[in-house]
């Protein structure tokens, strides 16, 4: 299993609350060099305060080994080709190392935050997958650059404008996924997807699983080929007292997401659709904190795993070992003894679960 981790170190993800340490761009250099130390597989860097390309460019120029992902760059405010363009950046930065992890976002936010008008997300990404893909054909081979979709018309492409090609040009596409359309349209033009922290195994082997391999199918593509790479909900600690702190928080995480409707479909799967209707319910009147008190230890267990640190590397094998090949973990970071026992867990999980597919390789490479 690939492990990779958010910065900064021990960052353990507070959903809507701050973060209790944020993301300093200022110290991603060193960072990042110490993520590379520790053992880590990846770094994972989401679109939140700071802009994902530029942390990444800064994590590549100090490492070596340690791949770099978005995840995930918020696609549809980019034209594909500027997209294209950061990607081509990080990836000659970074000898190789870079993953193009793609979110599509919510419609509010595409045109409240973004002033952008909607469309529906899935037909609408995978023009821009494809259109990404044909800016990079026509940088690498030469080929002149002919896409035309329903979203894109893309059939200028001058010298001054043209990077042109670079030693590792088959980089690999990653799309946020929750529902069935999104992974069946993964499966057949990207490389993997990044089921939210909501999706279950159970989710991921029984839902997930068969639509982006109907995808792939569809466009002749091998779906073992394909990563699955998971940000888990954990609660870890190194004692039981610690722990309890985490666990209200991480109640608090699942009742957010559970009020969600664009995440209902992994709460319905298991039989708590009318429980997410009721959490939207008290989450429009703004009831935040009555909200916790309604997912009770069943329905926690269900979507996150908890344990201490001597528990937590054992039940996450076994809970998403035999269904994921990327795997997002971190512990509270406050010392030198932390490491030691963050080191230890992530070469306890980079020895177990499914093998990280090997780069894809496309014609023109």
């Amino acid at each position: 299993m690939h492990i990779e981790t958010l910065l900064p170190l021990g960052k353990v993800d507070p959903g809507l609350r701050p973060p209790e340490v944020p993301l300093d761009i200022t110290r991603v250099f060193g960072d990042a060099r110490e993520l590379e130390h520790l053992g880590y597989d990846g770094l994972a860097i989401e679109e939140c305060k700071e802009d994902p390309y530029i942390v990444g460019a800064i994590a590549a120029q100090a490492t070596t080994t340690l791949k770099i992902a978005t995840a995930v760059a918020i696609a549809f405010p980019r034209s594909p080709t500027s997209t294209a363009l950061s990607a081509w950046t990080l990836q000659r930065l970074s000898a190789g190392r870079f993953t193009l992890g793609l979110g599509t976002q919510v419609r509010a936010h595409i045109e409240r935050r973004y002033g952008m008008a909607w469309s529906p997300a899935g037909p609408w990404i995978r023009d821009y997958v494809n259109a990404v893909r044909a800016v990079w054909d026509c940088w690498q081979t030469g080929k002149k650059l002919a896409f035309s979709s329903p979203h894109y018309r893309l059939n200028l492409m001058v010298p001054l404008f043209d990077p042109g090609p670079i030693a590792h040009p088959d980089i690999p596409i990653h799309l946020a996924a929750v529902n069935p359309v999104m992974c069946r349209i993964a499966g057949e033009c990207a490389d993997g997807m990044r089921p939210h922290p909501v999706c279950t195994a159970e989710y991921i082997e029984k839902v997930m699983r068969p639509a982006f391999r109907m995808g792939a199918a569809k466009t002749g593509r091998d779906p073992d080929k394909f990563a699955v790479a998971i940000k888990p909900l954990i609660a870890t600690a190194g004692t039981d007292e610690e722990l309890d702190k985490r666990i209200r928080d991480i109640r608090a995480r699942v009742a957010f997401y559970c009020s969600t409707p664009g995440y209902r479909a992994a709460f319905e799967f298991h039989g708590l659709g009318d429980l997410a209707k009721r959490m939207s319910v008290l989450s429009r009147e703004q009831r935040w904190e009555e909200m916790p008190d309604m997912i009770d230890d069943e329905v926690l267990n269900l979507y996150a795993t908890i344990g201490t640190f001597k528990q937590i590397g054992r039940k996450l094998h076994d809970r998403y070992g035999h269904i994921v090949t990327h795997a997002e973990f971190s512990i509270p970071v406050a010392g030198q003894a932390d490491r030691d026992v963050l080191a230890t867990l992530i070469r306890e999980l980079k020895a177990s679960g499914v093998a990280a597919p090997p780069a894809p390789r496309r014609a023109g490479g």
